[in-house]
């Protein structure tokens, strides 16, 4: 096999002299997520017969980034959060990926989501690589200034660090199109000029893209219609489950809803809540704008989250937290296909005990897809100045994902393997060409 893109000429001479400081870096990045993120990375290397020193390459961050956030409070107290960025890889080009506001937000999860970006990027046939940020802090805590003061004070600690040609943000958990404004207004101030391509997800008028709100909810639904063709059903008179009312699950509930299908179960914060004859996903959504939440709405009975992802359905949708579908109930789902909404919602023991009972799961890094797709296209439109109708977005959007896919059905196929192995080696393999191609630098 040609080594001459990954420098050492054998992996395990390699392996075998790791310095003390590549098993430290291991313990710095250990955690649930990240650390099954690595073994599905590791079982698609297998299936592709990945170089081993482009494999090893790819488990580690190329770049981490801790922060002090200092900021003033309305009280005029003034508190230290602890930000980070991480960028995984630049090999396909800038770094992409979110920006996450949560109390529960540590380096190891900040790690796995830019990991998991990278490949998301290489399956969609995207020219960016995997970035991820995140602020240790609980944003409904914040008032609108103090999330403002937050914001602005981070993008200007991350500095020269991201940019339109280096690494480009986005939305997240806990912030949105106007965080995202307030990080692109913080970045051009201290450049001089605007500077729209700095961020995505940016609200339309300070270059926003249309379509880009519900993008990643209608990604889902565009890879549960696929997931359904192949099991000889359409969406229209299916029953689907979603997992999390935010911006992914709101959006994916309300776009399945208008292609016919019957949205028995929603969750949040809040718990869930149930009607085996379907949700009025409209009316559902005008309930939520006023209370927040979705407890208490009146056509529906409660039910608890880990009861509503084991409601028998064709479509499951979990588009909430990491780590909802394990070894412990995934005995339990009832589901013909789960589409992951969410990053990480399913682990790698959960994943084999669905497929062998042939409930089809399409990962995370391809069904959520949608955002980072209308991010890229409104990367691409803020760069040009020139923007494209909504429609024109979606259906781009459309022939991106249902073109990944198929690829991964084609390699699910071939290899006789799950759907996110397939996906990961889908992705794995066109980043290995790059990285042969591009080699190591210095040599």
């Amino acid at each position: 096999m040609n080594h001459s893109g990954t420098g050492h000429s054998g992996s395990a001479q390699a392996s075998s002299e790791q310095p003390h400081f590549y098993q430290a870096s291991e313990e710095l990045y250990r955690g649930e997520m990240f650390d099954n993120t690595i073994k599905i990375l590791e079982e698609a290397g297998k299936v592709i017969n990945c170089d081993p020193n482009v494999l090893t390459r790819m488990k580690r961050p190329k770049k981490a980034i801790i922060v002090s956030v200092p900021v003033r409070m309305d009280d005029y107290t003034v508190r230290t959060f602890t930000g980070y960025r991480v960028q995984h890889s630049s090999t396909l080009g800038p770094y992409k990926g979110g920006i996450r506001y949560h109390q529960d937000v540590t380096l190891s999860e900040v790690a796995a989501l830019a990991t998991l970006m990278t490949f998301k990027c290489s399956l969609l046939n995207l020219p960016l690589g995997g970035g991820k940020g995140g602020i240790t802090v609980d944003p409904l805590k914040l008032s609108r200034t103090e999330k403002q003061n937050l914001t602005r004070r981070y993008t200007s600690e991350l500095g020269t660090l991201i940019g339109p040609q280096v690494d480009i943000p986005a939305p997240d958990m806990g912030t949105d199109a106007q965080t995202m404004a307030w990080m692109m207004d913080t970045y051009s101030q201290e450049i001089g000029f605007a500077q729209p391509g700095v961020v995505t997800g940016k609200p339309v008028e300070v270059g926003g893209s249309l379509g880009r709100n519900g993008a990643t909810g209608l990604g889902v639904v565009f890879i549960a219609e696929k997931g359904l063709e192949k099991l000889g059903k359409k969406m229209s008179g299916t029953t689907m489950v979603v997992q999390g009312f935010g911006n992914v699950g709101s959006h994916a509930a309300l776009y399945a809803h208008q292609r016919g299908a019957k949205i028995t179960a929603v969750s949040d914060v809040s718990g869930g809540i149930h009607n085996p004859n379907g949700l009025d996903i409209p009316d559902l959504l005008k309930y939520v704008a006023e209370k927040k939440v979705v407890k208490g709405y009146p056509q529906s009975e409660p039910i608890s989250n880990e009861q509503l992802l084991e409601l028998p359905c064709d479509v499951l949708a979990p588009c909430a937290m990491e780590n909802q579908i394990t070894e412990a109930n995934a005995g339990r789902i009832q589901a013909k296909i789960v589409v992951e909404g969410a990053n990480g919602p399913t682990n790698g023991g959960a994943t084999k005990i669905l497929h062998e009972r042939d409930i089809l799961v399409c990962p995370d890094i391809l069904a959520n897809g949608g955002g980072v797709i209308v991010s890229y296209f409104e990367w691409v439109q803020s760069l040009q100045y020139f923007f494209w109708t909504e429609n024109e977005v979606n259906e781009r959007m459309r022939q991106v994902i249902v073109g990944a896919f198929d690829k991964v059905w084609e390699l699910k196929t071939e290899k006789k393997i799950d759907m996110r192995t397939a996906a990961m080696g889908q992705a794995v393999r066109r980043l290995e060409r790059a990285m042969l191609l591009r080699g190591l630098y210095p040599r």
